[in-house]
């Protein structure tokens, strides 16, 4: 993704490399299946529940 953004008669350019992009996608994955492990296996209830019935609102099979 890049951007560029002018005032005046400075301009600024930024740019994400694709290393920036893998490394975010990695971690994106790593926390999203940590959660999803934490909610599917979790003792507490009101955790599991919850994770339950959000899956059931967004119209996701369970069982």
């Amino acid at each position: 993704m890049s951007t560029i953004s002018t005032t005046g008669s400075r301009t600024t350019s930024s740019t994400t490399t694709l290393t920036q992009r893998l490394t975010a996608a990695v971690f994106a994955s790593i926390l999203g299946a940590g959660l999803v492990y934490f909610a599917g296996f979790s003792h507490i209830e009101a955790v599991h529940n919850a994770a339950h019935d959000t899956r059931h609102s967004s119209a996701f099979p369970c069982h």
